[in-house]
């Protein structure tokens, strides 16, 4: 199990978008690409949740499917209470049936898990995980104050180097398909630390994404070398909140884990 929990995770990097990227880049786009992207920042980020299918390669196995609500506050950062396939993301011995519930609420993760006999999960329903323990205290403070599953947007449009592929169409909404290229670098302590969590270096970030005719994301694919992910926007709207699990029901593997991070 030296890195179930870790890799499995560290997702929420993918998913958070690369909120540094183009940092400090000159614009080289024209004005409407770059209105089309602006707007589809602003909008995607008072929309404050989405249903969303993802699915993530780490270049380590299976790619691992989830499939939930994302939702993200006023304040920045990110919740999400989804499902995940049990035996690419290496938990089918915790769990019954092929799927795990999976949240990140607060700068931890939670996997609802099958009571242990023994151990640190004995009786408990949920493993806790703080993404400080994945990922550096760096990049789960980036992911706190501003991650959220359309971050990219903030950053690639200001990006160097945008380009506009064509039109297609994606879900069956008719599309706008962007796409571009950064350092690896300008991820910040959020490339470190997904880097250390899945044991794999790269030095840049493909972006792509794809915006429906009222500047709202339909799809965003991240290419960072061997780790692959691709998420779809099937819904905008109000979520419930998502909270936390009754702490005496939890069960903290954040040491344990943080320990088998360092010793990889």
């Amino acid at each position: 199990m030296k890195r179930t929990l870790a890799a499995t995770a560290a997702l929420v990097v993918l998913a958070a978008g690369a909120t540094a990227c183009g940092a400090g880049s000159t614009v080289d786009t024209g004005a409407a690409l770059l209105s089309a992207l602006t707007k589809a920042s602003d909008q995607t980020q008072k929309a404050g949740s989405a249903e969303v299918a993802m699915s993530t390669d780490l270049g380590q196995g299976d790619p691992i499917a989830m499939e939930g609500t994302f939702a993200w506050g006023k304040g920045g950062g990110m919740a999400y209470d989804v499902r995940m396939d049990a035996a690419a993301a290496g938990m089918s011995a915790l769990v019954e049936g092929d799927k795990v519930r999976a949240l990140l609420v607060d700068g931890a993760y939670y996997y609802n898990v099958q009571p242990q006999a023994a151990g640190p999960l004995a009786n408990k329903h949920w493993a806790k995980v703080e993404v400080s323990a994945v990922l550096g205290e760096e990049a789960a403070e980036q992911v706190a104050v501003s991650g959220d599953p359309t971050s990219g947007l903030r950053g690639i449009k200001d990006a160097k180097d945008v380009e506009k592929v064509g039109e297609e169409t994606v879900l069956g909404k008719k599309t706008t398909h962007y796409r571009t290229t950064f350092p690896a670098d300008s991820l910040g302590g959020a490339g470190e630390g997904l880097a250390n969590a899945i044991g794999k270096d790269f030095d840049k970030v493909t972006m792509e994404i794809w915006l429906d005719g009222q500047n709202m994301p339909v799809r965003i694919k991240q290419d960072m070398g061997a780790m692959k992910m691709s998420m779809d926007f099937k819904k905008f709207g109000a979520a419930k909140k998502i909270t936390a699990p009754p702490a005496k029901d939890t069960a903290d593997l954040s040491k344990i884990i943080e320990e088998q991070m360092q010793g990889s």
